[in-house]
């Protein structure tokens, strides 16, 4: 029965915080997504683009797909707490911050920063999905296309990434839960979301079971409702 009081107390005395804390989430993950969607679509493209002409058009191409690659590997080969950690504890205060002072003299927001580290982990992750989606579409498309008279450009908006697109929905939208996951991680450079105001709440009543308890229900209640509603636009889509 004690268990049930705590329960309840915690609620009843921190759910302010709680909805804070699961409102930031949110917000944090949902301009993540449009960073990281922006950066997946711009790299993926790059990547999926060839030519066999030899000039400084390839020759750049080729660096900037080099890099690209690199920025891919980096990201995917190291764990998001030293991303997060080397972002906001070494590039900020040494460059980002004496570069931002004139506008922002107080430096940038540990909020601010949790999107930028979501952003650009999630990016490249969005970048493989959407080099997959174009590389997933039969050659044979672009070729009737640029038989056509479309030049490459034309025939990839047209008539290639429109059925890319639709192939990489779901891999997209799971993007998304996977990265509202990832804010929790957050908490280590001082984010107040759900996960860091739960670790706040839990030091001063001391109840960690019945607390952690409460927001792993939040977590998986809202991952559930996406689940859903993601499954319906699935099935509306027709993916």
């Amino acid at each position: 029965m004690s268990f049930i009081q705590n329960v309840i107390e915690i609620i009843a005395s921190s759910h302010k915080e709680l909805l804070d804390g699961l409102r930031l989430t949110l917000i944090i993950t949902f301009f993540s997504l449009i960073f990281s969607t922006l950066i997946g679509i711009g790299i993926g493209y790059l990547r999926s683009l060839t030519t066999k002409q030899k000039n400084l058009y390839n020759t750049v191409l080729k660096v900037l797909q080099f890099l690209a690659k690199e920025y891919i590997d980096v990201i995917r080969g190291t764990p998001l707490i030293v991303q997060a950690f080397f972002f906001y504890l070494a590039l900020v205060p040494l460059i980002v911050n004496p570069l931002i002072k004139i506008w922002f003299p107080t430096g940038m927001s540990a909020e601010i920063a949790g999107v930028i580290i979501i952003s650009l982990n999630a990016g490249a992750y969005m970048a493989e999905i959407f080099r997959g989606g174009i590389q997933a579409i039969d050659k044979g498309q672009m070729e009737a296309a640029r038989s056509l008279g479309l030049p490459y450009k034309h025939a990839m908006r047209k008539v290639v990434l429109p059925q890319a697109v639709k192939n990489m929905i779901p891999a997209i939208l799971n993007q998304f839960i996977i990265s509202l996951k990832d804010t929790s991680l957050l908490t280590i450079i001082g984010v107040p979301e759900l996960t860091g105001n739960g670790k706040t709440i839990s030091a001063a009543n001391y109840k960690y079971f019945e607390t952690y308890l409460i927001i792993g229900i939040m977590y998986y209640v809202i991952i559930k409702v996406l689940s859903f509603v993601f499954s319906k636009i699935e099935e509306k889509l027709n993916v």
